[in-house]
């Protein structure tokens, strides 16, 4: 058990940090391409003198290294580093300057907060263990957490407790969401494809066309879910897309598409669900003589906040000042943060961005930068707390 007060950020900090948050915002990339935001977040680490950085990590990660070089706990704080491919319809001066790519989820702010910690342990090292921010690639698709874990180098920075918070609109600004068990949901998208035969259209008889099916599917794929309260049993199942055929007059169609979102509490629920959609697919192909083929997709696991990080993550958000808002949990979103917590006890924090701000996704979402302060000072105040008690 160490006593570890670490430094508040200045004024200075503050403006610096902000200026580069509304930079990144105007050179947004997407999941996987990553590599100009990590070359600006190397750049910005190398001031605080990090042990080490690993770069390249898992795609595009980042992970820098405040090692004390004396036995202890290995902490770890993440950000992701991805934007949304949605063109930014707002004013703001510094709007995305890439074409149907934008910051619309918060990621350059969450990463921004990241770096003003980085600041904070460059001044004060740990007294004993290790603290690894990391950067991660690829969140929006939910196949960055999985890649960095995969990492052969993920090993040299395993950490015992992991962290990270996401803005949250419709809270109040600088407000902490917090509770131990689920944070966000399970969810995975599922492409279904149905292959029948082409027909002439005047004679619709000698094909197998798959729109029946299609039209009995996509009502049955919904009430597959069911919805209810977002407790244990909760699932959703929300059809996102369909097609079928091309776009011409003279040909009943021989093959359709349709594109679904699954959303659980827990993956126990999930694998229950997938088993429940995969029959009535398998059993609707059957009724209309048609073949099929499924896939899944963007594949989040469960968000659960571990008890004891909860914990250390409350005394953060005390100690930081900021109050706690209370909203329902879990989030019906998804977040891949979920995938640490199978290896670490992880926990994650909702921070208000304010009660009338647009929501994430939309085209004139803009993280907040008042919430920079607020952000870091969370985190060196969880940070703190897991080192005097851990």
């Amino acid at each position: 058990m160490s006593t570890y007060v670490l430094p508040r950020p200045t004024n200075s900090d503050i403006a610096e940090l902000a200026d580069f948050r509304r930079e990144l915002h105007r050179h947004p990339e997407l999941s996987g391409e990553e590599a100009e935001t990590a070359r600006r977040v190397v750049a910005m680490l190398e001031p605080t003198s990090p042990d080490r950085v690993l770069t390249g990590l898992g795609g595009h990660g980042v992970a820098a290294i405040y090692d004390s070089g004396k036995p202890g706990l290995t902490v770890m704080f993440r950000s992701e580093l991805d934007a949304l491919p949605i063109e930014e319809l707002g004013d703001v001066s510094h709007r995305s300057l890439v074409p149907g790519k934008a910051h619309l989820c918060g990621h350059d702010g969450h990463s921004t907060i990241l770096l003003g910690l980085a600041r904070l342990l460059g001044r004060a090292r740990p007294p004993d263990g290790k603290v690894v921010l990391m950067f991660q690639p690829a969140e929006e698709d939910g196949s960055g957490a999985a890649a960095v874990i995969d990492d052969p180098r993920y090993g040299e920075i395993r950490p015992d407790y992991a962290f990270s918070l996401h803005n949250k609109p419709g809270a109040p600004l600088g407000s902490a969401v917090l509770s131990p068990g689920p944070a966000n949901c399970a969810s995975r998208g599922i492409s279904i494809r149905l292959r029948g035969s082409t027909a002439h259209a005047a004679q619709p008889e000698t094909g197998r066309s798959p729109m029946r099916a299609v039209a009995r599917l996509m009502p049955a794929l919904e009430e597959c879910g069911g919805r209810g309260p977002l407790g244990p049993d909760f699932a959703m199942v929300t059809v996102t897309h369909s097609s079928m055929g091309a776009a011409v007059y003279g040909v009943a169609p021989g093959e359709a598409r349709i594109l679904a979102t699954l959303r659980t509490v827990t993956d126990d629920a999930m694998a229950a669900l997938c088993e429940r959609v995969e029959a009535l697919i398998a059993e609707t192909a059957q009724a209309h003589l048609l073949c099929f083929d499924i896939e899944y997709a963007d594949i989040f696991l469960a968000c659960t906040n571990d008890p004891l990080a909860t914990e250390y993550l409350s005394a953060g958000v005390a100690r930081a000042g900021l109050p706690f808002a209370s909203l329902p949990m879990p989030q019906r979103g998804s977040e891949d943060f979920g995938r640490f917590g199978h290896g670490a006890r992880s926990a994650m924090l909702f921070l208000g961005a304010g009660e009338n701000l647009p929501q994430v996704h939309t085209p004139t979402y803009d993280f907040p930068d008042e919430l920079i302060g607020p952000g870091i000072r969370l985190f060196s105040e969880t940070l703190s707390a897991c080192m005097e008690r851990g």
